[in-house]
């Protein structure tokens, strides 16, 4: 059995094999005048030295004044000059019918039949954008001709050749078990340009993007979307399945044109593409992954705030909203649930609010049970009673899709959309951090700012630290006896340090609360009716309750 060639992180190629557009080159006029063959006609451009880029698709020798109706484009023409004509009327006439026939450049070998340029000649070709070079030795044009079409031929071969490699790649990744995502971040990455899957309508599916892209992909595909003609826009149909109409995959660089090899691999990875839609149904997934990806970015910081709106409704949020309501769920027993069931549970959560009236974009981090929504809004007093109905569909939604489970749901502050990746990731950071609270339908995040800190350093080595300096003797105390004593703590701390409701809670008299007070006192040396001393015994067992909870999820 053939093993699997290794991939890099990117999904491209690895080094041996990897294709990039940009690195084939046509047989162009530059690169045909740099030939041996050439070089010993001493060639010397005359016009068209900003055209020698352009690409050769044949190679013609005539002596006809008609030549150019006996063309199809991109020919380069090679000719003694019998038929151009004495006068400079002819020369000009002959010069601009080859520039409508679009040929890619006129070599002349001087000689008797056309001794010197003429500056008619010269002109025309000058005004004609169209290279004129001149042969000042004489060769043989068929060794020309065979030379440039064996460079033709062999660019051709080497161009398939390539574009195979492309399509195994890709057919590859769908056989490891991956899926349209990653076969696009794998055609990105090689095309080093971003690239769009559209549904039927210019929909916006699942995109992906090279390492290292420096242009906001959203808009590149508004701009790419709209200009299929350009030079750095190329398109392939992408059947769909069932009766839904044609998507289609775009990929798009608006700095530089492709070559022949980008139009290959998109029509390679359009059909892998297809394949995987009509095989695995993935539409919605990859709409759920459009949009946590999105969502991901947003909280993360990825998003500039002048684009946070643009980009939520390349998303799929239906609405320019004045401000957002930032909602997070941490979901437990979630993450091995399929990618269908993720997917199906997410509409249904944004499909409940839609049915509220409410606009939202809903979506799950990749490869974890956190689940992110934004929530369009028309003011601020809506706030409460969106986060109800979003904590309320997202239970709904996931109990239905994914079994029992927690869900543990925070909502942020209703922002401007400028401030919602900020907002975003507080609220996602309080949903984690909140897991072990007691339930209740949602949180409030400015309510666990500190309990949000600390599990923010729950991996911090000196947050460890803190908890056994303030409560070791505590613990290890309580390890070694029957009645322990750290509930009694937390007890006080729950009630304010106020010692009458903290007897009621523990159904204790206060004398028998008083004892373990004491005894609380001398093991950890400090003084319980000290407000800065409580503060950090709280914060020591917050601190305490996010270590332990981060070590039992590992």
């Amino acid at each position: 059995m053939t093993p699997h060639r290794k991939r890099d992180m990117t999904g491209a190629m690895p080094p041996e094999t990897a294709s990039d557009s940009r690195a084939l080159a046509n047989i162009t006029v530059r690169h045909a005048l740099g030939l041996p063959v050439l070089r010993r006609g001493l060639p010397q451009v005359l016009a068209g030295h900003d055209r020698l880029d352009r690409p050769i698709r044949w190679v013609h020798a005539g002596e006809v004044s008609n030549i150019a109706s006996l063309l199809m484009g991109g020919e380069m023409l090679l000719t003694t000059g019998m038929g151009i004509g004495p006068r400079a009327a002819d020369q000009r006439r002959f010069v601009e019918r080859l520039a409508e026939q679009e040929v890619a450049a006129l070599v002349i070998e001087l000689g008797p039949a056309f001794p010197e340029p003429t500056p008619a000649l010269v002109d025309a070709a000058q005004r004609h954008r169209l290279p004129l070079i001149v042969l000042h030795r004489e060769i043989a044009f068929v060794t020309v001709t065979e030379a440039i079409h064996t460079e033709i031929v062999s660019s051709h071969y080497a161009l398939l050749r390539r574009g195979e490699q492309i399509q195994r790649r890709l057919t590859a990744l769908m056989l490891d078990g991956e899926g349209i995502p990653e076969v696009l971040s794998a055609l990105a990455a090689t095309l080093r340009a971003p690239v769009f899957l559209e549904a039927a309508g210019r929909r916006l599916l699942s995109h992906a993007v090279p390492p290292d892209y420096d242009l906001d992909p959203v808009d590149v595909w508004e701009t790419a979307r709209h200009a299929d003609d350009a030079p750095g826009v190329q398109a392939a149909r992408v059947r769909m399945g069932g009766h839904q109409a044609d998507g289609r995959l775009l990929v798009a660089d608006l700095r530089a044109p492709f070559d022949a090899l980008a139009g290959i691999a998109l029509d390679h990875a359009a059909d892998i593409v297809a394949l995987a839609l009509l095989r695995a149904r993935q539409e919605e997934e990859l709409i759920a992954h459009e949009r946590g990806s999105f969502l991901a970015n947003l909280a993360d910081g990825r998003v500039a705030p002048e684009a946070v709106v643009r980009t939520a409704r390349a998303a799929g949020l239906d609405a320019d909203p004045a401000l957002v309501l930032p909602v997070a769920a941490e979901v437990r027993a979630g993450p091995a649930a399929a990618p269908a069931d993720w997917a199906t549970a997410l509409r249904d959560a944004r499909q409940a609010l839609v049915d509220r009236g409410l606009h939202a974009i809903v979506g799950r981090r990749a490869a974890t049970a956190s689940v992110l929504a934004l929530v369009a809004l028309r003011d601020a007093d809506q706030r409460t009673a969106a986060a109800d109905a979003a904590a309320d569909a997202l239970r709904h939604a996931v109990g239905r899709r994914l079994g029992p489970g927690e869900v543990t749901v925070a909502a942020g502050r209703a922002v401007e959309p400028a401030e919602a990746g900020e907002a975003l990731r507080l609220a996602e950071e309080s949903a984690a951090s909140a897991a072990g609270l007691p339930p209740r339908p949602w949180h409030d995040v400015r309510a666990l700012e500190l309990r949000r800190l600390l599990w923010s350093w729950r991996d911090d080595p000196g947050l460890a630290a803190l908890v056994d300096r303030v409560l070791g003797p505590l613990i290890e105390h309580d390890r070694q006896r029957k009645l322990v004593l750290l509930p009694t703590l937390e007890a006080l701390l729950a009630n304010g340090g106020r010692k009458a409701e903290t007897a009621r809670a523990l159904h204790l008299n206060r004398q028998a609360l008083y004892h373990r007070l004491t005894r609380i006192e001398q093991l950890l040396d400090v003084d319980l009716s000290d407000a800065g001393q409580l503060l950090t015994l709280h914060v020591a067992l917050y601190a305490r309750e996010c270590i332990d909870r981060a070590r039992s999820d590992r």
